[in-house]
């Protein structure tokens, strides 16, 4: 699984047949932040695909992500909730997929803390039971693939140098992150036990549009426009390597169609930011945007008692996708985090219909009358 694995003659020809053929996709998940961009991304680029969405529509879940594809012939959505495997076998037997891009998860480390089981069914279990639908319906597994996302805090918390790459140990700290990697150990089981082809991805912080406001940028960009203090945790000092969330669903392409089976590819910004010099470059950005005297919206920064086990530095090594795989980011991150900031003032109304509860009317509203 290091650097510089080569392609065998079988891999080359799956690949090929990969790209040659139509494909039935199931990308899980993909009503939520990170996955609808890979959705959109899927069904824009490969037109022959069926992609086909399938998503619990928690809280995280939010089809109006996807309005501007919703309509697109090759793709489908189906609410179903991975925990439940009468239901994956039966979405396997409708529409036969030869991928799986596996993004549902529960996810936010708070919500760990105080509901672990919840990230223990959705995350290990789910993932379970998409592996072992997988495994039945592959007799042949020539041109498939089983594509698990995970994160980077399932490596645990770094000191002040050093990167996690792919062999680095497993150390998570929280019950979200022992749950992603309980769920990645798994789908590494199946491609050792039962030879199921499958790629792992750990990424690091994603940013961007259309991410739920409990996360901390777009928290800090609504708080900011609306006058409200901003949250920090401790002094702030905790740094996260940030990584735009379409350069993510690139990365998420290539390794889908050219990872080798068996291997794991580590998603990095090389961008390492900590909390508190990041809500002061927002509050810098957003003064000018919003014309606010400079500092104004710094004074909004408030400290708060620090996370129970809050890892203090995440950072990636992404040498590996980058010299094996060709990826690379088409955002820095002053840009791309304006490029988010301007998304988030322009769509108010989805941010007003994420604070309200609307959206999860919409499911009922536009797909059940169809």
């Amino acid at each position: 699984m290091g650097l510089g694995t080569e392609l065998s003659q079988t891999e080359i020809n799956n690949r090929i047949l990969f790209h040659k053929m139509n494909r039935s996709v199931l990308i899980t998940g993909g009503a939520g932040f990170i996955g609808s961009h890979v959705v959109r991304h899927f069904v824009k680029n490969y037109p022959s695909y069926l992609v086909v969405n399938a998503d619990k529509l928690t809280y995280a879940g939010n089809l109006q992500n996807l309005t501007d594809i919703e309509k697109s012939d090759n793709y489908r959505f189906e609410k179903i909730d991975i925990v439940n495997e009468t239901a994956v076998n039966e979405l396997f037997d409708k529409y036969k997929f030869d991928g799986v891009i596996h993004l549902a998860a529960e996810s936010h480390v708070d919500r760990s803390i105080s509901s672990p089981k919840e990230f223990v069914y959705t995350n290990i279990i789910g993932t379970v039971n998409l592996l072992n639908a997988s495994r039945k319906a592959w007799a042949d597994t020539e041109g498939k693939v089983f594509y698990h996302i995970s994160t980077d805090e399932v490596y645990g918390s770094l000191g002040p140098d050093g990167l996690f790459t792919e062999t680095t140990p497993y150390d998570p700290r929280s019950p979200y992150s022992a749950s992603k990697a309980g769920s990645d150990h798994f789908v590494r089981a199946y491609f050792n036990t039962y030879g199921l082809p499958v790629v792992i991805s750990n990424c690091s912080n994603n940013y961007g549009p259309n991410q739920f406001p409990e996360k901390l940028i777009p928290l800090a960009i609504n708080n900011i426009k609306t006058g409200k203090k901003i949250p920090v945790y401790g002094k702030g000092e905790n740094i996260r390597d940030w990584l735009y969330v379409e350069d993510h669903a690139r990365a998420i392409d290539i390794i889908f169609h050219n990872g080798i089976h068996g291997e794991t590819y580590n998603i990095g910004g090389n961008n390492e930011w900590k909390n508190i010099d990041l809500i002061y470059l927002l509050c810098e950005l957003m003064d000018k945007k919003l014309g606010r005297a400079a500092g104004e919206s710094a004074r909004l920064i408030t400290f708060v008692k620090d996370r129970a086990g809050h890892d203090m530095r995440y950072s990636i090594d992404s040498t590996k996708i980058i010299k094996e795989l060709g990826w690379s980011q088409a955002h820095n991150f002053r840009e791309g985090l304006s490029k988010t900031i301007d998304w988030y003032l322009l769509n108010e109304e989805w941010m007003m219909n994420v604070l309200s509860g609307d959206y999860e009317k919409y499911y009922e509203e536009q797909y059940l009358k169809r």
